[in-house]
């Protein structure tokens, strides 16, 4: 029986760790076709932050085009001058709601938030798997995963 998978994306937190990690932007192409191959996609859903801009709403296309939902925010300034704008608990939820009925869940984040959710998915029968920049991925959420895939080279675009 061939197993399924379940692919949950935070964005931002890919964008941003990618950034300051290695200068370069992430290749959800490569990684989709690295876990997919072989497996049952029961649901992939990216998770971004809506700001408006042509080149964010290009990028949106092209997840896409490769086979996720994306799913937006807007981006929230508030009055005291911060912003905000985290899918945490959304992702949380669509997380928990698609465990039971997958092999296994990969998410793609370093945000130590996770760690609860991911223990809670295993419990119900789900391998988890996290995918992020090994040296800002939170050791909670990485000792909470059944692997860990580090995000390297291979997983990113070439610079421009």
């Amino acid at each position: 029986m061939t197993p399924s998978i379940s692919l949950f994306a935070d964005v931002q937190n890919i964008y941003y760790t990618c950034r300051q990690e290695f200068g370069r932007h992430f290749n959800y192409r490569a990684l989709w076709d690295e876990l997919i191959k072989g497996r049952e996609l029961h649901t992939a859903v990216a998770y971004a932050i809506d700001r408006g801009d042509a080149g964010q709403m290009n990028f949106q296309r092209i997840l896409k085009d490769i086979g996720f939902h994306v799913r937006l925010k807007p981006y929230i300034h508030r009055r005291d001058g911060s912003a905000k704008g985290d899918w945490d608990v959304g992702i949380t939820i669509d997380l928990l709601d698609a465990a039971p009925s997958s092999d296994i869940i990969v998410l793609l984040s370093g945000d130590g938030d996770f760690d609860l959710a991911l223990k809670r998915a295993r419990r119900d029968g789900a391998q988890c798997w996290v995918v992020g920049v090994e040296a800002l991925t939170a050791k909670s959420l990485i000792d909470a995963a059944d692997r860990f895939i580090p995000i390297t080279e291979a997983h990113l675009l070439p610079s421009r």
